[in-house]
């Protein structure tokens, strides 16, 4: 039995999304439409989401991000925005995506982390690249200006080789 999706209204929840394309098409190793879907995603940011990391595969996107109304109105932008630029630009006619997505709410830091390295070797892991900083249609490359993750996924507070409390690294370059 699926559960049933929480509400993510308002929240301040941070979310890893994941949708697919239809029928798996790999609409997104020609460059004119990869280009045109992270165009559609940075241009929801602020007023629908707050954008934290991302990656684009040929038939497929993983996104982080804390909605600013609710988890489906930021999915539905994502995919209808750019389903609609899309035929637009390339006078599609047939369906773009797959039906729905799947979620999962980020519950702390470590749990961020963990996410953050699977969006950053998604590429890596299918042949497309050598290194993760290669892949010019992941947030991990350096190229987009991503938001700040929300306050309340900063780590604890640690203590340092002194005994002394430091404070952890909120976003750290190096993701692993």
């Amino acid at each position: 039995m699926i559960p049933k999706r929480e509400v993510a209204t308002r929240n301040g929840q941070t979310y890893f999304v994941t949708s697919n394309t239809a029928e798996r098409t790999p609409f997104f190793r020609h460059e004119r439409w990869a280009d045109l879907f992270v165009e559609t995603l940075l241009s929801y940011r602020p007023a629908k989401y707050l954008l934290h990391d991302f990656t684009l595969m040929p038939d497929h996107f993983h996104a982080l991000l804390t909605p600013a109304t609710s988890l489906e109105l930021a999915v539905q932008c994502v995919k209808g925005g750019f389903s609609f630029r899309a035929r637009r630009a390339f006078a599609w006619k047939g369906e773009i995506w797959a039906t729905g997505f799947s979620d999962h709410r980020i519950r702390d830091w470590d749990d961020c982390v963990v996410h953050r390295n699977y969006i950053a070797r998604n590429p890596v892991k299918a042949g497309l690249v050598e290194s993760e900083l290669q892949y010019r249609y992941g947030a991990v490359s350096g190229a987009y200006s991503l938001d700040a993750f929300p306050q309340g996924l900063k780590p604890e507070v640690v203590s340092g080789e002194s005994g002394a409390a430091e404070a952890a690294p909120f976003q750290s370059k190096n993701r692993y």
